[in-house]
């Protein structure tokens, strides 16, 4: 056996890592993961992506990886469009919680005013700031 460090690791590999923590969860007694991709665009009037919601569904909670939402389209409350369809499609999908991460120079009062409350902190992450973690109940 041998430890590979690389930088970009093809599809297959990474699906068996998944798998082989699935089945320990499955193995110690936990719910199926039933994990899937959500991904919510936000297009501009010549089709280009102005914005858009990157996150996951797993074990009854919606997890936002990221949102963004391009200068020009900002104040225009797309932010909030694009977390209740998140919100919306995770209910459907039988979820019960959200969580997401932000920093002290992004959306924590976005956020804040959707519900979410914050749980944790990482302080000088990145060096200097503070990443908060936050969730709510669906």
């Amino acid at each position: 056996m041998k430890v590979e460090l690389i930088s970009l690791a093809d599809v297959p590999d990474l699906a068996v890592i998944t798998e082989g923590l699935g089945e320990h969860a499955l193995a110690s007694g936990i719910e199926p993961r039933n994990a899937e991709p959500v991904c919510i665009l936000l297009r501009g009037d010549h089709n280009q992506v102005v914005g858009g919601l990157k996150g996951n569904t797993a074990w009854g909670w919606l997890h936002v990886k990221e949102l963004w939402v391009a200068e020009i389209a900002r104040g225009s409350d797309f932010g909030t469009q694009l977390m209740r369809t998140a919100e919306d499609e995770a209910r459907r999908r039988g979820c019960h919680h959200a969580l997401l991460d932000t920093f002290d120079f992004q959306a924590r009062p976005f956020y804040e005013t959707l519900g979410y409350k914050v749980f944790g902190e990482l302080a000088d992450f990145p060096r200097g700031h503070t990443r908060y973690f936050m969730s709510k109940a669906l």
